[in-house]
């Protein structure tokens, strides 16, 4: 016989069950000394062997794994930092919705939104949760998109920058003796070609 885990070791208190035992007068006892499941706050006997409350406990551990394993990935790239955080909020939102739209697709395939699990116990299919996950970060980022004015600020960071890169070239027109009709019509040429820049 396997010993459990719960008599090789104490859990730690971030592991410990939450659960309480009930007192002799049915009463809130003291708290449950046994390891709660992976994913979950309870052990098997405060709940955590209820098909939902596993499902949940199961995707937990998934997500988990994932954003370790993400971490883990991210620590060995060259990632450079982000010079523009409110280009990078737009590119992000753009990002969001294609995101949310994939999502959509998968979920126009299915048949049906729920299933029965090996315990005859109904749940939601995953890519109902991710979509719904989805739709939520879109309405954080453009809600937050929408708070700060980006599009404003992006067009006067652009107007900034193109009154810096023409003052630049008058400087250098100016500094090798071209004055008058040639100036001016140099400056339109620049600016023509700042406005069919991207992002200008």
């Amino acid at each position: 016989m396997v010993a459990s885990r719960s008599n090789l070791a104490k859990p730690t208190p971030e592991r410990r069950c939450t659960g309480h035992k009930k007192g002799t007068g049915g009463e809130r006892g003291e708290r449950c000394k046994a390891w709660a499941l992976k994913g979950q706050t309870v052990c098997r006997v405060h709940g955590g062997s209820a098909p939902q409350n596993r499902a949940a406990g199961e995707r937990r551990v998934a997500e988990a794994r994932l954003e370790e394993e993400t971490r883990r990935a991210l620590a060995i790239l060259d990632v450079p930092p982000v010079e523009n955080p409110l280009t990078a909020l737009s590119e992000l939102a753009g990002q969001v919705i294609a995101w949310k739209d994939a999502l959509a697709e998968r979920v126009n395939e299915l048949h049906r939104i729920r299933y029965t699990d090996d315990k005859n116990a109904e749940q939601l299919r995953s890519e109902v949760v991710l979509y719904e996950r989805a739709m939520d970060r879109c309405v954080t980022v453009l809600g937050t998109i929408g708070r700060l004015r980006i599009d404003e600020r992006l067009a006067a960071i652009s107007e900034q920058q193109a009154t810096t890169v023409i003052g630049a070239i008058e400087a250098a027109l100016t500094h090798a003796g071209v004055t008058g009709a040639e100036a001016t019509a140099a400056k339109a040429v620049a600016a023509r070609h700042l406005r069919a820049a991207p992002g200008t």
